[in-house]
């Protein structure tokens, strides 16, 4: 007699047949929000969009977005203290880039996911997660 031992443990019943993750501790939780409340302001998602495209000074960003040099540090320093952007200077110029690749996927997928066909739809049929 030839028993099949199954390579894996059927899902929980409450998962629906999806991979649970562990549950992030409060702080972890805050930082991530932290995040997403900095990357959620218009003006300060716009430089994540643009510095995806590779490291950049102030002033560059400033000139390029049309906004006050004053306010585009402002935004930059909010990035910055969420860790969304590294900076490094260069004699009187600070150059910004994003912080690593997690910050990328964030800013890319945000996109990916506001130029989606109807996605500001109200239609709930979407992709399994």
């Amino acid at each position: 007699m030839n028993k099949r031992v199954p390579s894996s443990l059927p899902p929980e019943p409450h998962t629906h047949g999806r991979r649970v993750h562990a549950p992030l501790d409060e702080a972890a939780l805050e930082r991530a929000a932290g995040f997403l409340r900095a990357a959620g302001e218009h003006g300060r998602l716009r430089l994540l969009v643009r510095l995806m495209e590779g490291e950049m000074c102030v002033s560059e960003l400033a000139e390029e977005s049309g906004d006050e040099m004053s306010l585009v540090s402002q935004r930059l320093r909010t990035l910055r203290a969420e860790r969304l952007v590294s900076r490094r200077r260069e004699g009187k110029h600070i150059f910004y880039k994003l912080r690593d690749r997690h910050v990328a996927a964030l800013v890319k997928t945000t996109v990916e996911h506001a130029l989606e066909e109807g996605a500001s739809d109200d239609n709930d049929e979407s992709e399994e997660v």
